[in-house]
């Protein structure tokens, strides 16, 4: 999982970029979610996918002939599953920042979920324990951020 995680931690930090960041969608996801940010989130899981290739880790998902595939797979799965769930938020009109618990969570780990479930052994137990790891844990780095000013909300 964690070229997914690394796909949705790199794309907020592109608020940073001062060049072009346009929105993908201002009127169905917000303008939260931007061009760089996409390719960003996907960078990110492609280098993850790299370096996990490289120090020889067994993602026991595909063979390392394949490292770019399974990168492609999480960062799309990724960034695919917080853009679904920014345009579902949007339609019921709840505004960016706002908490929509379980959603805001878990969107990029089930969209990564989704993508690499054709290529993964993954048990129902499996995806469950990821999905109850990263409810968690995407509070536990939310708050934290947000305690050392890098977000402005605490979801």
């Amino acid at each position: 999982m964690a070229p997914a995680y690394v796909a949705n931690m790199v794309a907020p930090l592109t608020r940073y970029w001062r060049g072009w960041n346009r929105p993908i969608s201002t009127r169905w996801l917000g303008s939260h979610k931007t061009v760089i940010g996409f390719a960003a989130g996907l960078l990110g899981a492609l280098a993850t996918s790299f370096v996990q290739n490289a120090i020889g880790y067994d993602t026991g998902i595909v063979d390392s002939e394949h490292w770019a595939e399974l990168g492609l797979r999480f960062g799309v799965g990724a960034m695919g599953g917080d853009c679904a769930k920014s345009f579902f938020k949007r339609r019921l009109g709840i505004r960016p920042g706002q908490p929509w618990l379980p959603f805001d969570q878990v969107d990029f780990v089930l969209g990564a979920l989704i993508l690499v479930a054709p290529r993964s052994t993954l048990g129902l137990g499996d995806v469950v324990l990821v999905l109850a790891l990263s409810f968690i844990g995407h509070i536990a780095v939310n708050h934290t951020a947000y305690w050392l000013g890098i977000r402005e909300v605490k979801w």
